[in-house]
This record gives C-alpha cells, sequence and structure tokens, in this order.
C-alpha cells in the first residue's frame, strides 16, 4: 500500500520533469512535502477537462466518488486496489472515464514489523529520479455549499520481491513511457503492475517519520547516518 510519500521538489521542477503546465494558481505556493499523508492537498498530473492539456494541480489525497452524500470518507480511500478498480463501486467511475492521473515522487515509506516494534523504510528508484504513481482522480460538488472539491487515490498491486518482507502490497509506480498510455487507453491494465525490483532501493529510517507532523528533508537520510535518538 502507499500511507505516506515524499514530495519534496517544487511545481516548477515537476513540470520541467514530465512536461506538463502549471494548472492551479496556488501551486507556487505548494510546500515541500518528506511526509505526505492522506487529506493533504497534493500535486497530481491529470489532464484538464476542458482543454485536454496535462497540467499538474493540486488535489486533496483521500478519493471522495462523486455520489458521496460529504468529504469524510475520502480518508479511507487514498489506495485503490488495481485488480479491482474497475469493478469497485468508488473507483470504476473515474477509471471508465478516464480520470486517471499521475502522482509525482520521489520515493515513499513502508514499515517493516519487527520484535521491538515497526521500523520505517524510504523507498526509492536508484537512479535517485523523480518518477509516478499511478493514480485515480474524481471531483465532488458540496451539496450544502456548491463547491467542488477535487481528490484523488493511489493505484496499489502486488509487492515486488524487494519489498514483501515488509508489505504484501506497494504502489503501482509508471515508466515515463507508459504514462500516457495509463492516461488515454481503454483499458491499460497490463500496466498496473509491480515495477522490477531491480529498479529499486530502500533504507531504513528514523521513527520521525511516524508523525505525521514531522516534516523535512532529515526523514529520508539512512538510520545509520542520523544522531543517535534519546
Amino acid at each position: 500500500m502507499c500511507g505516506r510519500f515524499v514530495q519534496h521538489l517544487s511545481p516548477y521542477d515537476y513540470a520541467r520533469r514530465f512536461g506538463v503546465k502549471l494548472g492551479d494558481e496556488a501551486l507556487p505556493n505548494a510546500p515541500a512535502r518528506f511526509n505526505a499523508a492522506p487529506t493533504q492537498d497534493l500535486m497530481v498530473i491529470r489532464r484538464n477537462p476542458e482543454s485536454g492539456e496535462l497540467v499538474l494541480s493540486l488535489l486533496r489525497w483521500g478519493l471522495v466518488p462523486v455520489w458521496s452524500k460529504d468529504a469524510s470518507g475520502g480518508a479511507r480511500l487514498i489506495n485503490a486496489r488495481s485488480e479491482t478498480v474497475t469493478e469497485k463501486a468508488s473507483f470504476r467511475a473515474a477509471w471508465h472515464k478516464r480520470r486517471r492521473c499521475l502522482v509525482p515522487a520521489d520515493g515513499f515509506y513502508e514499515w517493516r514489523r519487527l520484535e521491538t516494534g515497526k521500523q520505517a523504510n524510504f523507498i526509492t528508484l536508484k537512479t535517485g529520479q523523480p518518477f509516478v504513481f499511478a493514480g485515480l482522480w474524481e471531483g465532488w460538488k458540496d451539496p450544502a455549499s456548491g463547491l467542488w472539491l477535487r481528490t484523488f487515490t493511489i493505484l496499489t498491486c502486488a509487492a515486488n520481491p524487494l519489498l514483501q518482507p515488509l508489505h504484501e502490497r506497494m504502489p503501482v509506480i509508471l515508466r515515463d513511457e507508459d504514462m500516457a498510455a495509463f492516461l488515454d487507453a481503454p483499458d491499460p491494465q497490463e500496466l498496473l503492475k509491480p515495477l522490477p525490483q531491480e529498479e529499486m532501493t530502500l533504507w531504513p529510517v528514523a521513527a520521525r517519520v511516524n508523525d505525521v507532523r514531522n516534516d523535512g528533508p532529515d526523514l529520508i537520510v539512512p538510520l545509520a547516518a542520523t544522531p543517535a535518538e534519546d
């Protein structure tokens, strides 16, 4: 699964890296996130529904289906299983109507269960380059205020051998050459598979990442290189 990730580059850096336009006036003020968490507004690449252009926008993490009575359930829909995304009521409309998106990231966290507790690990590409998760987005109109809320979820698949000791699931990571097909193909399910372990690396990090109130580049420093904690 994916419950925390890192999105620390500027909007301009992500826009250049993935060849998209800035599509949100609030983007220049988007903070660096080393501990991005559900319900936060985060950067997402999607097709503008009117122009069809690929744009970088701020959407809230945790999908609120269009038929929801309120937005409270979004915090539970931060991930969508790729195996059932075409069938599950919360996600099938976004999938079939091609409200698919790309979520830029520099890495993500997963926890290994130990006898002494849970050990946080930072996971990223060996290249060190930003990448994208496969996602879905949805628009929901608040019946009370009439305001639109745009939200997203991250697709998951079975974990590759590198990540299996941590968790049985992992986020779907798309290669650059597959991004367009994921967004636009009628049924790109063949792309929803684990990235090969040979392309990824991980290392343990300090327990400070366990608290969503903590943020900063120190969270991704390898544990052996961090100062001893009290």
